[in-house]
């Protein structure tokens, strides 16, 4: 699903990132951990084309991003890679069913087929009646429900996020966890997640330490392998 080749990263004199290679199955659930400076913003950015690495390859899901030019990387972001940040993000003069439906919008589509992908999303997160309400109406648990929801409206092969459950106390962050695997479970979405929570790390399929721009080498091919190949036999099972 991601394959990342020799990835470096500067700003200015300090190296960020000093050759990331890592593979990202399909379907996994991987968790990126490491001290603040160790480079792992920076390589979520990057993979999500966010920012341009200074050299090295990034292949999403077939395709060579950096081959794109800049309309068709955006084209490219807006319809395959979905992202979830910290402070939700959500737009506050709009409702939470308008904030679902901008990304679609933005890919083309009606109103109509915006709106029927919102409710249906806003349905599984158990958050229908709220769809009115605009974020300063909901609660910290239920604003991030919504930016999942708005990160999957198009249906994206890989969703991003970045430190999702460090603004939420422990029942929420519990319930937002267990919604990453249910999505998974359900639509088979790759999930890459920066964060320093170490239940969520622990429950990952895969957990890659990074220090220093670099990736630790206890984090082998090999288990990325058996990750994925676990997540297709349970999908295989649920169909």
């Amino acid at each position: 699903m991601i394959d990342i080749k020799n990835i470096t990263k500067s700003f200015g004199p300090l190296q960020v990132l000093k050759g990331i290679d890592l593979h990202i199955g399909k379907g996994e659930i991987v968790s990126i951990v490491g001290p603040s400076g160790a480079g792992k913003t920076t390589l979520l950015q990057i993979m999500g084309t966010l920012d341009k690495p200074d050299g090295g390859e990034i292949i999403i899901d077939g395709t060579d991003v950096g081959k794109l030019s800049p309309k068709k990387l955006s084209e490219f972001r807006n319809r395959h890679i979905g992202f979830v940040f910290q402070f939700h993000q959500l737009l506050p003069e709009f409702t939470a069913i308008e904030n679902i439906m901008i990304p679609a919008f933005i890919a083309g589509a009606s109103k109509s087929e915006a709106k029927k992908r919102a409710k249906e999303l806003l349905d599984f997160m158990g958050l229908a009646d709220r769809a009115k309400h605009k974020p300063n109406e909901l609660s910290g648990g239920e604003k991030q429900r919504v930016a999942v929801a708005r990160a999957l409206v198009n249906r994206p092969a890989v969703i991003l996020a970045d430190e999702p459950s460090g603004s939420l106390d422990s029942k929420n962050k519990a319930e937002l966890h267990q919604l990453f695997f249910d999505l998974r479970d359900k639509t088979g979405q790759t999930f890459v997640i920066v964060t320093h929570d170490e239940t969520l790390a622990k429950i990952t399929d895969r957990t890659i330490s990074m220090k220093d721009g670099l990736l630790e080498p206890d984090t082998t091919a090999a288990e990325a392998g058996t990750a994925a190949a676990t997540h297709e036999e349970t999908m295989d099972d649920i169909h």
